[in-house]
């Protein structure tokens, strides 16, 4: 009884800091400012047809952009995740960070322009019109749901609701239906411009709060030599366990903490995976996931596109210094706490017995800030689980909608659609909130390790797929879709025995057999890279190849071409339009109430004119133009260059 009676105890003293009139007003002014920001955003942008609300009439400028590549990939999980592994094994999680502004540049530069061309609104429409067919954007959109359920959404949610258990003392399941609450009402009803336009402003609330706290963390410890010197001596005071000492390596620093690069072999984080294996992970990540990609199709034009990325590159190299160095300042403020290795002493204080070191961030919020300002913070996680969230509930809505729904039914009018791909996201709430007490003890309670070990295991092939489909030609359907599968099965092999056993801890280390969970998850994601790509190559040679002209402007050695397309289901998607062809339906009168409602929910009906055949070449050239102004041009390429030799800087000087 004694943990669950320390952790309410933890619970009241927390709440009774955040008890006050300050803090209490900064949150609901802040609550209030961002629902302000997402009306205007609902009322100002055209939520009414499938363009207006996944992609924002593609007319953002690069800043918001930027905010929001930013905003959407940083959530509450980035605050605790990476704090947390910052406490317990030092800076090299940080290179997660600043690995990927090599592939925002990739992302800018090589992968829009040819998304733009294509002409896709969604990743796995883009598949399917390199390899023809409907299987493959069916698994890829069923398979990026599970993701974002497995990592993102239930990581979030469980690391937003224990940052307001801790401060307000409420249930974790009453935080989070609070959370959900308020971040469902813009999502559902407002569409990409009001996430995006959300986005930006949740950036600026959580630069200028993680700001603060980081400068409150180092004026604790004496600034950064200070952290140096005291984080090698940051041990519990608590090391024994049924009358005997712990060993040294499960609550003592590691040697190498202050490294980046560590030993293949023994490192926590080795340097080979860490440079090659986890830009495979980024290069499914930036290059080829909805979130960050639609937000980049949302731009005006190319240019904007890329310069967004820029910002975003130059805004991810501050987590290390945000959110990974403060989580070792806690772990020296608070070891007793943060760095628990007897099971019963963690209970006490964070409710699991497998490590304390995800609340390293919220206790330097709760103990260190002042009045105000903790609420500030407060409302800077909110910030983050918000923007995160409501980037991937608008853009899986888009996926199920788009790749899914319309398979299902497909003469459905633009309002169903707009109406499924909002009751979707419910749903997609519902399982990933029955997910979150596997995401509590997962990776010896470190989250950002099984975020990132779970993208590990399901995300390679795709990242094989992406690649080889926009730079090798010879790549067919058969091979893309082999590959999945192949990659599919080991993954879930891999991942499937890792829970069945568990990640144990340093003190009960897993019994999950060594030829497949001895292998480092980067490590592992080489490899299954690697198995990927051979199957992908080999079962396309052995198989038809498809014609150039399927393919113009899908591939890079065919961006260029300017030739019309012979789409592969030419003949299937002019049965699909003509059976999609309704008749007007007439107009008929609404009540007051059924008004007020399509308009929250974007669901007016629009009047449009039906366009010319003119008309549509027109809009359709407009929309796939990659052109740029040459001054422009070269202001984005030059900043890319400066962002590359900065990223290349900060590895070498914390090598």
């Amino acid at each position: 009884m004694e943990g669950p009676a320390g952790l309410a105890t933890e619970a009241r003293k927390a709440s009774e800091r955040v008890n006050n009139a300050l803090d209490i007003s900064v949150i609901i002014v802040y609550f209030v400012v961002v629902m302000a920001v997402g009306l205007w955003a609902m009322r100002a942008s055209s939520r009414g047809t499938v363009g207006g609300f996944f992609l924002a009439n593609r007319n953002m400028l690069w800043w918001p952009i930027g905010a929001s590549l930013f905003a959407s990939n940083i959530g509450a999980g980035h605050f605790v995740g990476l704090a947390g592994t910052g406490a317990a094994s030092g800076i090299a999680i940080g290179a997660f960070e600043w690995n990927a502004l090599f592939l925002l540049i990739f992302l800018g530069w090589i992968f829009v322009p040819i998304y733009i061309r294509a002409g896709v609104v969604t990743m796995p429409e883009y598949l399917k019109k390199r390899f023809g067919g409907q299987r493959i954007q069916i698994y890829l959109s069923t398979l990026s749901l599970l993701l974002y359920i497995f990592t993102k959404i239930s990581a979030d949610i469980f690391s937003g609701a224990m940052f307001i258990k801790m401060a307000l003392g409420l249930d974790i399941y009453l935080a989070i239906f609070l959370l959900l609450a308020v971040t469902g009402v813009y999502t559902v009803t407002g569409g990409l411009a009001a996430v995006i336009y959300t986005d930006t402003l949740q950036t600026i609330i959580m630069l200028v709060g993680s700001l603060l706290l980081m400068g409150f963390a180092f004026a604790r410890v004496g600034g950064y030599q200070g952290m140096v010197d005291k984080y090698m001596s940051a041990v519990p005071t608590i090391i024994t366990y049924e009358n005997s000492t712990i060993k040294e390596s499960c609550y003592a620093p590691r040697q190498d903490a202050f490294h980046i690069f560590r030993d293949p072999f023994t490192g926590d984080l080795p340097w080979p995976g860490l440079t090659i294996g986890l830009s495979i992970l980024a290069l499914w990540y930036w290059c080829t996931d909805q979130v960050i990609v639609q937000r980049c199709l949302s731009a005006k034009n190319l240019s904007h596109a890329k310069a967004g990325c820029i910002l975003c590159g130059y805004l991810k190299l501050l987590p290390m210094f945000l959110m990974v160095m403060p989580g070792m300042i806690s772990r020296i403020l608070f070891p007793d706490k943060v760095a628990c290795a007897v099971p019963s002493e963690c209970e006490k204080h964070c409710g699991t017995h497998v490590g304390c070191t995800n609340i390293a961030y919220p206790t330097l919020v709760v103990e260190l800030m002042p009045n105000g300002l903790r609420g500030l913070m407060l409302a800077v996680v909110w910030a983050s689980l918000m923007s995160s969230l409501t980037s991937i509930f608008n853009s899986a809505s888009t996926l199920f909608t788009m790749d899914i729904y319309t398979k299902v039914r497909k003469t459905a009018t633009e309002r169903e659609l707009m109406i499924a791909g909002r009751l979707f996201i419910i749903l997609l709430l519902a399982i990933s909130i029955a997910w979150v007490p596997i995401v509590q003890t997962a990776q010896s309670g470190q989250l950002f390790d099984y975020i990132q070990s779970i993208t590990s295991y399901l995300g390679p092939p795709i990242a094989a797929v992406f690649l080889l489909a926009v730079f090798y030609k010879r790549v067919n359907e058969p091979g893309a879709f082999w590959g999945l599968i192949t990659g599919l099965i080991l993954g879930l092999l891999r991942m499937i025995m890792e829970f069945v056993y568990g990640s144990g801890t340093c003190m009960a280390p897993s019994s999950c057999p060594r030829i497949i969970c001895g292998v480092h998850y980067l490590y592992f994601a080489m490899i299954l890279f690697s198995v990927v790509t051979v199957v992908i190559l080999g079962v396309s040679l052995i198989t038809k190849p498809i014609p150039d002209v399927n393919l113009y402007r899908l591939c890079w050695s065919l961006r260029n071409i300017k030739e019309d397309r012979v789409d592969l289901d030419e003949g299937r998607i002019r049965e699909e339009a003509e059976q999609s062809t309704q008749e007007d339906v007439p107009e008929t009168t609404k009540g007051y109430f059924k008004r007020a409602y399509d308009f929250f929910c974007g669901l007016e009906v629009q009047k449009t004119h039906k366009m010319t055949e003119e008309e549509e070449k027109a809009l359709r050239i407009r929309l796939t133009d990659i052109s740029e102004k040459p001054f422009w041009k070269n202001i984005v390429n030059i900043n890319a260059i400066i962002l590359l030799a900065v990223a290349v800087f900060f590895h070498a000087y914390f090598a």
